[in-house]
């Protein structure tokens, strides 16, 4: 199919401990590049981006319990350093078919995964970018039992009241856009791959765990560990209206790359949906001449 432009076509793979959805965008004898959504998005996040990027291929994965992907088994809290081995059972997928992307592209949750994973697989691509992400959430240790506590707390609880349902596709989108402030288009692109029809409704098809609070975060010195030396050439893009505690981790970042190059760019946290000319633009700068250093 055709989607803004750009060749689309949806796969799906087993790469051993879950199932994954993906959108694998442009032609296949192109460059690859990873790309890696954010939390409660999905594959769609880089469809604007893909359409501006057409002098690569793009797969783009949903994450489990996001769009169309399988959901992770049993009931047990989410962790994030799960998203790190599923990171790493893609990239053992696609070896098996002798691909390795020339970049990992990660937004947001997906940034944070692809850096810390990096950190420890520096040869996991030539490449990473950064869009709207610097590296490890992390948290004082003080808050640890505290975090533990609320976590089980809310995984206990009973949740098999019905799931809340909706009269169209756009309908949830304007939710969305009232809530984030994105385009309308933007919000549908996102939103219409998180839902599944229901008679002549929708709801969410998205793992309800993925908004209750995780048992545990990284210290501070944990992070450092983790991040200091990281060999891996690394772009990071920021919106100029993102996130403030993003913001304040650049100083720190700048520590931990070896490797380091960051620029601003007008927009939100989605600025590579809504200024994906300029983000495409950046990206396809930073990756040039290290495929010409190949």
């Amino acid at each position: 199919m055709i989607i803004d432009g750009v060749k689309v076509r949806d796969i799906r793979f087993h790469p051993g401990h879950l199932e994954f959805a993906a959108r694998l965008f442009g032609d296949t004898d192109k460059p690859l590049l990873l790309a890696l959504h954010g939390w409660l998005d999905n594959a769609n996040s880089f469809v604007p981006l893909a359409a501006s990027l057409q002098d690569y291929c793009i797969l783009a994965p949903d994450w489990p319990g996001h769009g169309h992907s399988e959901h992770r088994l049993g009931g047990y809290p989410l962790h994030w350093l799960d998203y790190l081995y599923d990171l790493h059972a893609i990239l053992g997928w696609l070896a098996e078919f002798g691909l390795a992307p020339v970049a990992i592209v990660g937004h947001s949750l997906g940034g944070i995964v692809a850096s810390a994973y990096c950190a420890a697989h520096p040869h996991a691509a030539e490449a990473l970018v950064l869009l709207d992400a610097l590296g490890p959430l992390t948290e004082s240790a003080d808050n640890a039992k505290a975090r533990l506590a609320r976590s089980f707390a809310q995984h206990g609880r009973e949740r098999t009241g019905e799931d809340k349902l909706y009269p169209s596709v756009e309908a949830v989108a304007l939710l969305r856009q009232k809530l984030t402030g994105m385009a309308l288009e933007h919000a549908a692109l996102i939103v219409e791959r998180n839902l599944l029809a229901r008679g002549s409704h929708w709801c969410w098809r998205t793992d309800k765990r993925l908004k209750l609070d995780s048992p545990q975060r990284l210290t501070p010195e944990h992070a450092d560990a983790l991040m200091a030396g990281s060999e891996i050439p690394t772009l990071a893009l920021l919106a100029e209206q993102g996130y403030e505690t993003i913001a304040r981790m650049l100083p720190k970042a700048k520590d931990w790359y070896l490797n380091f190059n960051h620029q601003r760019l007008p927009g939100d946290h989605h600025f590579h949906m809504s200024h994906a000319e300029a983000t495409a633009k950046a990206i396809r700068e930073f990756l040039q001449p290290q495929q010409l250093a190949r």
